[in-house]
């Protein structure tokens, strides 16, 4: 069963995970959670005119992602993250025309360390931030220094509270999946990967509209879509930071591609066709889970 939080914090609190909550709790509470994101993200897409006009889509097409395979429907450490990566997206997406971001660029590092005491590979986001500097903003090596500064402010906290308990051995255990070798390959069922095809599927359909559209659109979006695809990047490769890997790992993944997925929808113009195409990543995800 997943465990709650890192060694960071569970050095202290002891291992909190879903063996505590009956299933039936677990499966109410995932559900709920992911309802709230669902929400939340479809407000950050909407606030940001993301994919051209305000909708329900982003917040369906997040309750089906987060839906696809059986990993996904139980309390994680991954989905209470998720919270922090829309968050941090909200923030992330309004950097573009501000004209000070230092002190919004150190309380993201914060965020950043505040999910990886839940989930470590949720570190990876640490470079998301630098990803957005690239992206929205000229040059500015103040702002560059916020995020880490940020990060290091929680963790230099956390140290001196294991130094107050003279458990500094343990503190310097936390950093171990750094020095975890790259994995060349991950064991995910087979029904896993079928599973992935009609979301393969779509997203070709997805490039094939942003091809038509991007430049039609105003810079802000354009740049947008290049940062959801450095956090879709980011979330695949942070799998090599968890010793125990498992498929909801990710779910890290799902806010930029029902972003993504949202763009495609709302673009595609021939409607039986992609009315079917919906119907079909239903139908695989409702046979792989019941059959």
């Amino acid at each position: 069963m997943p465990v709650f939080f890192e060694p960071a914090i569970s050095n202290f609190t002891g291992k909190l995970s879903a063996e505590n909550i009956s299933p039936q709790a677990n499966v109410i509470i995932t559900l709920v959670l992911t309802i709230a994101q669902a929400l939340f993200i479809n407000k950050v897409v909407n606030h940001f005119n993301l994919v051209g006009r305000p909708s329900f889509l982003a917040a369906l097409m997040f309750m089906t992602l987060a839906s696809l395979i059986l990993p996904f429907l139980v309390l994680s450490p991954i989905l209470i993250c998720n919270f922090l990566s829309i968050w941090m997206l909200d923030k992330l997406l309004s950097i573009y025309r501000r004209t000070e971001i230092k002190p919004l660029m150190f309380d993201l590092g914060m965020i950043v360390a505040l999910g990886s005491l839940v989930y470590f590979p949720f570190i990876i986001m640490l470079l998301l931030l630098w990803c957005s500097l690239i992206i929205f903003r000229p040059f500015n090596w103040r702002e560059w220094l916020a995020p880490p500064i940020g990060f290091a402010t929680v963790y230099f906290l956390l140290g001196v509270v294991y130094l107050w308990f003279d458990r500094m051995d343990a503190f310097y255990e936390i950093w171990l999946p750094l020095t975890y070798a790259f994995p060349t390959s991950i064991h995910i069922d087979i029904y896993d990967y079928l599973v992935l095809l009609p979301v393969v599927i779509i997203m070709i359909l997805f490039i094939l509209s942003l091809r038509q559209n991007l430049f039609k659109s105003v810079v802000h979006i354009r740049k947008s879509f290049q940062l959801l695809f450095c956090m879709f990047i980011l979330s695949i490769i942070s799998f090599y930071l968890n010793a125990d890997l498992a498929a909801n790992h990710f779910l890290l993944a799902v806010p930029p591609i029902a972003i993504y997925m949202t763009y495609y929808f709302n673009y595609a113009a021939t409607r039986w066709f992609y009315e079917s195409v919906f119907a079909l990543l239903l139908l695989t995800i409702i046979y792989f889970q019941f059959f």
